[in-house]
């Protein structure tokens, strides 16, 4: 069991802009992120090696979010907000401090379109609030091996309980959407892994995003032992496998989309690459 250390920080700002496709905004009530995803690329975006090389074990609460929230909400354009895109805004931490539950309600009683991503099952405490007209609710799915995703992803919900999510909030008419990602070589993109996710996506009418393995700054220190342990003669071509326009992606991905098209399930590469 990893001690998580758990502090509080205040913010400058609450809606940062956002570079990911259809966001505009950014929120994050968290700095930090208990999961301990061994593959996370959140890692690298603060650009600090030893935060990135404790992440995982650390998070940090915003504790004026919402008095900055508050300010913001009241002079800024409604546009999309992504909740969350550096930390998963319903980690544990968010289980006791509520803080993304009263963004989420404040962003909502202004009229600013929400999109939830998350590996939690605790977003289903939100349901009250999260309504069709204006949210959709992400879900990230990397394999529903519950074995294989403990070791990925040791303290994100299982993957069946995020299937329940999906579920959930498409039974009460919400947009949802899977995030199949990251596909890593020879660990969760062999085609029987990859349709029991795309099935999970047909059975909720969701939409899907893929993505490869993403080695930005310290990710490989992180992966290392992990890929050592379970498949150690992968790891001298795994730069090569995921980098650039390989073959190996370019047939992964036909086969993604081949499988999506077989059972009517809308889906696009997260990012191009």
């Amino acid at each position: 069991m990893v001690d998580v250390d758990y502090s509080y920080v205040n913010c400058k700002t609450a809606l940062s802009l956002s570079r990911l496709p259809g966001l505009y905004y950014s929120l994050n009530p968290y700095f930090g992120c208990e999961h301990g995803c061994v593959y996370c690329y959140s890692r690298s975006v603060f650009r600090d090696r030893e935060l990135a090389l404790s992440w995982g074990r650390f998070v940090k609460a915003k504790s004026n979010i919402l008095d900055v929230l508050s300010r913001e909400v009241k002079r800024k354009p409604s546009r999309v907000v992504g909740v969350s895109t550096v930390t998963d805004p319903y980690q544990p931490f968010e289980s006791r401090l509520q803080l993304t539950r009263r963004c989420v309600e404040m962003l909502s009683r202004h009229n600013f379109p929400v999109s939830i991503q998350t590996k939690s099952a605790l977003v289903l405490r939100d349901l009250d609030l999260i309504k069709p007209d204006n949210f959709d609710v992400g879900i990230t799915l990397t394999t529903m091996d519950s074995g294989l995703a403990s070791r990925l992803e040791p303290r994100a919900s299982r993957p069946d309980a995020r299937a329940n999510v999906l579920e959930e909030f498409a039974s009460g008419c919400v947009k949802t959407w899977v995030f199949l990602g990251p596909i890593i070589p020879y660990v969760n993109d062999h085609e029987d892994s990859i349709s029991q996710v795309i099935e999970i996506a047909s059975k909720t009418k969701s939409r899907l995003l893929f993505d490869k393995l993403n080695l930005r700054p310290w990710v490989l220190e992180s992966i290392r032992p992990f890929m050592e342990a379970e498949h150690p003669g992968v790891w001298d071509n795994l730069r090569e496998l995921v980098g650039g326009k390989s073959d190996y992606w370019s047939n992964l991905s036909s086969l993604i989309r081949k499988i999506c098209a077989n059972k009517s399930v809308p889906c696009e590469s997260a990012f191009q690459s």
